[in-house]
């Protein structure tokens, strides 16, 4: 470039908005959405339904079991008014001391079949709150690997603290 042609670029202002450089700015533009476009399709968003859809499926399946122990749970408690209900047709038929007795051994079968519908129904929702929990870290592991691609792919680089606390505060807010 001779002095002529340095004068002519410095007074035609900034480089970006030189008319004559444009069609190769669009062209560069257009293969970086591209490339980015093939990424985000081909690599980062079918992982992150491929993981997603794995987690609604337990989860939908720890419902269902949460949902048929509650109906077990009824039937329980309908078993015991039941049971309950047939204890004191024969209670007026016993004397006192033979009443005293089956109230024993009810209450027993009750403590047992509650303390049993409170350990099922806590250890279902403690394993729905896990699942729940891990669908949570898997959609922030897959993010912050996808960020990481996605940087990496557009010629960045960024600290992994960095790209650690923009995917947890994309995922908060």
């Amino acid at each position: 470039m001779d002095y002529a042609q340095e004068e002519t670029v410095a007074a035609a202002g900034m480089p970006q908005l030189d008319f004559s450089v444009w069609p190769n700015q669009i062209f560069w533009l257009l293969i970086a959405l591209g490339a980015i476009y093939f990424i985000l399709t081909r690599i980062a968003l079918p992982r992150i339904s491929g993981v997603l859809s794995e987690r609604n499926g337990t989860i939908a399946n720890d419902i269902a079991q949460a949902e048929e122990l509650r109906l077990k749970a009824k039937a329980a408690e309908e078993a015991y008014t039941q049971a309950l209900a047939d204890a004191r047709s024969e209670s007026s038929r016993i004397a006192e001391a033979a009443r005293a007795e089956i109230q024993k051994d009810l209450d027993a079968a009750i403590a047992h079949a509650d303390a049993e519908i409170a350990a099922r129904t806590a250890e279902s929702e403690a394993r729905i709150a896990e699942i729940h929990a891990g669908a949570a870290e898997s959609v922030r592991e897959v993010a912050h690997e996808a960020a990481r691609a996605i940087v990496g792919a557009l010629g960045g680089r960024a600290a992994d603290d960095a790209l650690a606390q923009a995917v947890d505060q994309r995922v908060k807010g």
